[in-house]
């Protein structure tokens, strides 16, 4: 006779959910949370602490979809599990695949959940599907890694509880247990990899190697090992070579290749940049090894630029021109952000802008073309300022200008002020670019 799943669940329940108490459950009408609907729930009547309710993502791209709203409706009622519905507008445009909007769209309903866990229905041919994705898609150790049992969702706790359990044990327990689930016809569309796997591969792999799902799983359990170790390692390395919101170059490039394209990888995240391209971050690395002090390489994203600036890196926001920005000196305050211009404003006391030149209202103004700041030798350009400073092209066109409140140009902060405001006892306007978020 087959065991009982939820012998199996209670048993292997995690530690540090046990004093959790409010779980909610993705709920699609498939097989899969059926399932773990009717544990969950029975769970419940041996843990009476355990409050738990559903989410049913509401995708609309089926012409069944409201059917499978109703059908969780209507298993939730009986249960009596309390269920919110959320509708979603998934976007057909080109890019991302349906699959991935929708996945975003989940998780961006889930993590408004209100309870302490988020509980899915993955199980163990889900993980094994999701690794060889990963591996025709030439993932690293992370991505190779698969789907964690336990892992943060924002606030949340995110728990897979049948990552152990195959799809054929879950069938068993559905018709034990005489459970009705929807079926959603896409899932049959070999055109999608996912299926393609499921489908075609699979069953090939079943007949060949029987137990290659446990072979793919202690596979991933090595790699989310072998991940954790490497993030640790970037950590150290980043603690280590980082300068205020900047990477020291000569730090980083003392590390070994690899360690400096985890670190790189490492800063990146940090950043909310996790899609790049290993080759393109090779690239870049190998230009900074041999490019002359005074280039500029750049590693260009869609929605920052990383470039070299006085040995250090720099993350830059792609931004449209900016609009002026009024501020007002203040020297008890040092440094100030500026939102919007990608960078903020340090001053520095001892050579620099007098006093009576920062009086009144200031103005942060973007480049126009053709401005001029009096120097020693006379009014010269701020485009040969820049130049001459080694600003990259791409921060130059974003360099904030410092003007007085009678409409004087003050300052290119950072490369050089006004010399007929120049006070040996005045504070030196420095720009520090960077994500000013």
């Amino acid at each position: 006779m087959q065991p009982d799943l939820l012998e199996a669940l209670l048993a292997h329940w995690p530690d540090n959910l046990s004093g959790l108490c409010a779980f909610e459950l993705g709920l699609s009408g498939g097989l899969d949370s059926m399932v773990l609907l009717s544990l969950l729930a029975r769970a419940r009547q041996q843990r009476p602490q355990l409050r738990l309710s559903a989410v049913h993502v509401h995708h609309g791209l089926n012409a069944a979809a409201d059917d499978w709203a109703l059908h969780c409706q209507q298993v939730c009622q009986q249960l009596e599990v309390p269920l919110r519905v959320v509708r979603v507008a998934v976007s057909r445009c080109a890019g991302e695949s349906l699959e991935a909007q929708a996945r975003q769209q989940r998780y961006a309903v889930y993590a408004q959940s209100t309870a302490e866990v988020l509980v899915l229905a993955h199980h163990l041919d889900d993980q094994s599907e999701t690794v060889l994705l990963q591996l025709l898609r030439g993932g690293g150790v992370r991505a190779l890694s698969g789907m964690p049992v336990v892992r943060r969702l924002g606030a949340l706790q995110l728990w897979r509880p049948l990552l152990g359990f195959t799809r054929q044990q879950l069938e068993q327990y559905a018709a034990v247990q005489g459970l009705v689930w929807v079926e959603d016809d896409s899932n049959a569309d070999i055109a999608y990899r996912r299926n393609l796997l499921r489908h075609r591969i699979m069953p090939l792999l079943l007949q060949h190697v029987p137990s290659y799902r446990q072979q793919l799983e202690r596979s991933a359990w090595h790699m989310a090992q072998a991940s954790q170790l490497v993030d640790e390692v970037a950590a150290a390395d980043l603690a280590s070579c980082t300068t205020g919101a900047a990477l020291d170059v000569e730090r980083l490039l003392s590390l070994s290749p690899v360690r400096q394209g985890f670190l790189l990888m490492a800063w990146l995240r940090h950043l909310g940049q996790s899609q790049v391209a290993p080759e393109q971050l090779q690239e870049f690395l190998r230009q900074l090894h041999v490019a002359a002090a005074a280039s500029q390489p750049c590693l260009q994203l869609p929605e920052l630029v990383v470039v070299r600036y006085r040995q250090q890196l720099h993350a830059v926001p792609v931004r449209p021109t900016q609009s002026a920005t009024v501020l007002r000196f203040d020297a008890s305050q040092p440094v100030s952000r500026q939102p919007g211009w990608g960078g903020r404003l340090r001053w520095v006391r001892g050579g620099g802008l007098s006093l009576p030149s920062l009086a009144g209202d200031l103005q942060l103004r973007p480049r126009q073309g053709g401005e001029v700041l009096q120097q020693p030798v006379g009014r010269k350009p701020v485009k040969k300022l820049l130049q001459e400073a080694g600003i990259p092209p791409l921060l130059r066109r974003q360099w904030p200008l410092l003007y007085a409140a009678d409409g004087r140009l003050l300052a290119l902060p950072g490369v050089a002020v006004a010399s007929d405001c120049f006070s040996a006892e005045g504070y030196w306007p420095e720009w520090l670019p960077g994500l000013d978020h």
